[in-house]
């Protein structure tokens, strides 16, 4: 597997961006069939972190060195991935300046929306979902602790930032629901203007304080008539979780998910 840097310009931020992509290259176990149309997933960071977080924190390069599947890991920064009230548009420079980046930069990658895949966790499992369901790119979607609350109320706002900043992102929290940023909205139009509905998996520890969010917000999602693989188990909003759970969605995935050997 090649690890690479790439830097950008985007033209919808008007600034340079950063992404990192895992990528398979020539090797012994693959062929050059093989490496055309490689599937890609699309890896989000949560609140704090950047494009490097996930391999910083997480096996996901080791993990996938004998899958022929390619990791690419971009930024928000603290935007939610959304298109903010002051004026950076973060959510179209991810959702429609980036696979474009990515479809130039390294055409051996499939545009094929059966190969196309988002994931996320916390802020970046709303982002893998919102992604999912305002637009036809992405065939599944997951989330791993992911704030996934149908209103601006979530938990973080009591201990992390305060209103101002919110509003920066979603505006007047007051008229959030059914916005372009509410989750269960964007679903429910998604199911009225189309049938092929992307694929879902949700995971959330059952001592993480979001664990009531998952439950509410699933149970919604699922009622729309959405395929959504949902699992818990003991775990806390912490990247130990993360760790072990991000395998778990390369097992999901339509990929052939090559496990590495091991004896215990």
């Amino acid at each position: 597997m090649a690890y690479l840097q790439i830097n950008y310009y985007s033209q919808i931020l008007g600034m340079d961006r950063i992404m990192h992509v895992i990528l398979p290259e020539l090797s012994p176990q693959w062929t050059n069939t093989d490496l055309q149309d490689i599937p890609v997933l699309y890896l989000l960071h949560g609140m704090s972190g950047d494009q490097a977080v996930w391999s910083r924190r997480t096996s996901i390069e080791r993990l996938v060195r004998q899958t022929p599947v390619a990791i690419v890991m971009p930024s928000t920064d603290l935007a939610w991935y959304t298109n903010t009230q002051y004026g950076m548009a973060y959510f179209d420079a991810l959702l429609q300046e980036l696979p474009e980046k990515v479809a130039t930069l390294l055409p051996q990658l499939s545009r094929r929306r059966e190969k196309n895949f988002v994931a996320g966790l916390s802020m970046g499992g709303y982002g893998a979902f919102k992604m999912a369901f305002s637009s036809q790119q992405f065939s599944y979607a997951a989330s791993l602790s992911g704030a996934l609350m149908g209103n601006p109320n979530f938990p973080e706002r009591s201990t992390w930032q305060n209103d101002a900043y919110w509003r920066g992102i979603f505006g007047d929290l007051s008229k959030f629901e059914g916005s372009e940023n509410d989750l269960l909205a964007l679903a429910q139009q998604q199911t009225q203007q189309q049938t092929n509905l992307p694929k879902l998996y949700a995971w959330i520890g059952e001592e993480d304080y979001l664990f009531e969010n998952n439950q509410q917000s699933i149970a919604q999602i699922k009622a729309l008539g959405y395929d959504v693989v949902f699992e818990t188990s003991h775990g806390e909003h912490e990247w130990y979780y993360w760790d072990k759970q991000i395998e778990r969605v390369l097992e999901w995935l339509p990929i052939n998910y090559q496990q590495e050997k091991r004896l215990s």
